[in-house]
């Protein structure tokens, strides 16, 4: 059968986080932290503009690119952010996921290379997989900073024509400092390639935010995917946005269109309400993570394990390097042991060897059931 099949799909693999949650829905009893989606309910007002906007019959196709209403309220928060894009260099997609596939196909032909991290969101190897190029992996540094010296001998050595960076970061939960967005600024200012900015998680930064995009004079060089799955706790309502030169959105739009025409429209008028009337309720959402997140970093601490402390996202990345045991097989004895669900670090490439990713998108009561579970496997392992 597979010769019926492309062999561009076949180079692929269904994303090792879902693979591990269909483990999970196995096993009986057991505390899953392996999925990144806020237990938060969407914002009351965004409720009320979707179910408004179906009564109101604004359930038409949009313009490919997305309602003005939204692109425009997306380009004042943004602006907020010393980020600089007019609603014309913005195209709304369905999620980030969508965003993302379309900017890598904008740009990527067969046998270009693209530099991407490494541990790193699994979608953008098997989206450039897809697409025919070739990915080259560079290493973060211990804390998960971007590694500036391998970085220059990779663009010198492999000549990309594409960089991927992703702040704050899914799977560790690291943030761009302001030094290294000055260094990463230099290095993309003084280099021939595009910078694809992730920045679906800029909403839940814990600390100053800063962004490759904030930089007018590389404007040209700069894309940026943004969403807000996880800013409004909206993950099943599917709407993202893509930010760039209006050459590069205009190019965007052409492969969007074919793709799925437009992101869903209900959906657009929540988002618009939620940037316009919700952002209290994020700052809430932040409040609540941040909690969570210090009681994550010191129960691990207090277990043993090697961890650094998280400055966004909702994501902490262990190191279990200690146990002599691969992030596999740690997982699954976790799980059929202990009956807790974690996802295993090789999932998110070789880098996240050695680590697990804990989500801490669940509630306090869910957190302390896995810590409590945890301490007393180690204690038979």
């Amino acid at each position: 059968m597979d010769e019926l099949f492309s062999k561009k799909i076949q180079y692929i693999e269904i994303s090792g986080i879902r693979k591990f949650y269909n483990k999970v829905n196995k096993v009986d009893g057991v505390v899953s932290l392996t999925l990144g989606q806020p237990d938060f309910a969407v914002p009351e007002l965004i409720k009320k503009e979707i179910c408004d906007a179906i009564i109101n019959n604004k359930t038409m196709y949009t313009a490919n690119e997305g309602i003005l209403e939204l692109r425009s309220e997306i380009s004042n928060y943004l602006k907020k952010r010393h980020i600089n894009y007019y609603s014309d260099e913005i195209c709304i997609t369905v999620g980030g996921s969508e965003g993302i596939m379309d900017v890598f196909a904008v740009f990527l032909n067969e046998g270009d290379n693209v530099l991407v991290p490494t541990p790193a969101y699994p979608a953008y190897e098997n989206c450039i997989k897809v697409l025919g190029g070739n990915v080259i992996n560079y290493k973060l540094n211990d804390d998960f900073s971007l590694n500036y010296d391998e970085l220059q001998k990779l663009i010198k050595h492999e000549k990309p024509k594409l960089l991927v960076v992703s702040y704050p970061c899914n799977p560790t939960g690291a943030i761009l400092s302001k030094k290294d967005s000055e260094i990463l600024h230099d290095i993309v200012k003084n280099n021939d390639l595009i910078v694809i900015s992730d920045e679906m998680y800029s909403s839940l930064c814990y600390d100053e935010y800063y962004s490759i995009s904030q930089y007018d004079d590389i404007k040209h060089k700069v894309v940026l995917v943004g969403g807000f799955s996880k800013m409004f706790s909206m993950t099943g309502l599917r709407v993202g946005y893509v930010c760039g030169t209006k050459a590069v959105v205009d190019n965007v739009i052409k492969f969007h269109q074919y793709n799925v025409s437009c992101a869903p429209s209900i959906a657009q008028w929540g988002a618009y309400r939620g940037l316009k009337s919700c952002l209290s309720d994020v700052e809430y959402m932040k409040k609540s993570f941040m909690k969570r997140r210090d009681f994550m970093y010191s129960e691990l601490n207090r277990l043993g394990f090697d961890v650094i402390l998280p400055k966004g996202a909702f994501y902490i990345f262990p190191s279990i390097k200690k146990f002599g045991i691969k992030s596999d097989e740690f997982c699954e004895r976790m799980l059929k042991e202990a009956k807790v669900a974690v996802v295993p670090g090789s999932a998110f490439g070789y880098g996240g060897e050695g680590y697990i990713r804990i989500s801490y998108s669940y509630s306090m009561e869910e957190l302390r059931e896995a810590i409590m579970r945890i301490e007393e496997w180690l204690k038979r392992i």
